[in-house]
Parts: structure tokens; C-alpha cells; sequence
């Protein structure tokens, strides 16, 4: 049993387990009626069906040789879809501990929340980050440490010179108005 994958990639990583999925994994099987390639259970049937055909045949020997080799693939299938199913039952309960600790932490949130709700006075203020923030009382407004920006001063308007204003056609000219310069 060799997988399809060449010896020179594998040179480098000989003593390491291959962490594949084995399931869907192509191997070229060299067994007596020469190879057999395709997925573990693609070759269990293949063996299989060359054991049935062995025994119609009434060849023992060779029915038990294909036997035998479509049962080393079964084993080695049923390891692997159990090695699946324990890392996906391990995935869930990671889950669920973590689903877990979200629904405690949403919990005290809500709490402490409820709680500086009915009572702000007493109520602790949460920090940001783990850190211990100053308090500070914002009744002082003249000294409160801050220093004023140009972004935070209004800018003044601008304001649009006038257009000067026409006079109406309506109204005569009054004579006795001063006029200012001739």
C-alpha cells in the first residue's frame, strides 16, 4: 500500500504522521492480480469484487488473498472515519464550552448593567480593558484638565456681503432728501 503521491515529496516528511484525510486519499495498491488504484473504499469494492469472482472461479487461494486485502482497507477506512468523528465530537464540546462562556459573560454583563440601571450610584463604572480609569467630575467645567482644540471651537460664520439694496420704481425721488455729494 503506497499513496499515489511521489517518494520525493514524501523525503522530507518521513517521520512525520500525515495529517490528510485519509477517507478521500488515492492509493495505488499493489496487490496479486497487479494494481489497484482509487479512495479506500473504491479499492474494498474493487477487492471485493475480485474475491467474489476468485470464488466462482474456485480459486481458494486467490479469494483469500483478495479477502484479505479488501479487509486491510476496510480496518483502515473504519480507523479513519473514526479519527473523524473523534476530532468532530471534540470540535462540539470546544463549541459548547465556548457557547458557555459567552452566555456567562452575556449574563454578567446584563447583571452589572440591571445593576447600575436601579442603582447608578453605587453601581461599579466598567473599565475598559482590564485598566482602572480616573473618575472624573465633570460639575468643574472651567478646570477640567482638558485642553481646547481648534476642532472643538465653533467656527465663526462667514458672513455674505449684502448686495446693495435697488432702489423702488415705485417711490418718487424726494426732493428735499439731502443728496450726499455732486
Amino acid at each position: 500500500m503506497r499513496s499515489s503521491k511521489s517518494r520525493s515529496r514524501n523525503k522530507n516528511r518521513n517521520n512525520r504522521p500525515s495529517g490528510g484525510n485519509i477517507i478521500n486519499r488515492v492509493f495505488d495498491s499493489s496487490g496479486p492480480d497487479g494494481k489497484v488504484r482509487g479512495t479506500p473504499q473504491q479499492i474494498i469494492e474493487k477487492y471485493n469484487q475480485l474475491h467474489r469472482d476468485a470464488q466462482l472461479s474456485g480459486d481458494r487461494v486467490n479469494a483469500e488473498n483478495f479477502a484479505q486485502h479488501a479487509e486491510h482497507y476496510t480496518r483502515m477506512l473504519a480507523e479513519a472515519q473514526r479519527e473523524v468523528e473523534q476530532r468532530r465530537e471534540e470540535q462540539e464540546a470546544q463549541n459548547r464550552e465556548r457557547q458557555a462562556e459567552r452566555d456567562r459573560e452575556r449574563q454578567e454583563r446584563a447583571k452589572a448593567q440591571e445593576a447600575a440601571a436601579n442603582d447608578p450610584a453605587n453601581a461599579e463604572q466598567p473599565s475598559s480593558a482590564g485598566f482602572d480609569q480616573p473618575i472624573i467630575d465633570s460639575n468643574d467645567e472651567k478646570d477640567n484638565g482638558l485642553v481646547e482644540t481648534p476642532e472643538e471651537k465653533p467656527k465663526p460664520r462667514a458672513r455674505k456681503p449684502r448686495a446693495p439694496r435697488k432702489p423702488k420704481a415705485d417711490a418718487p425721488k424726494d426732493s428735499s432728501a439731502p443728496e450726499a455729494a455732486e
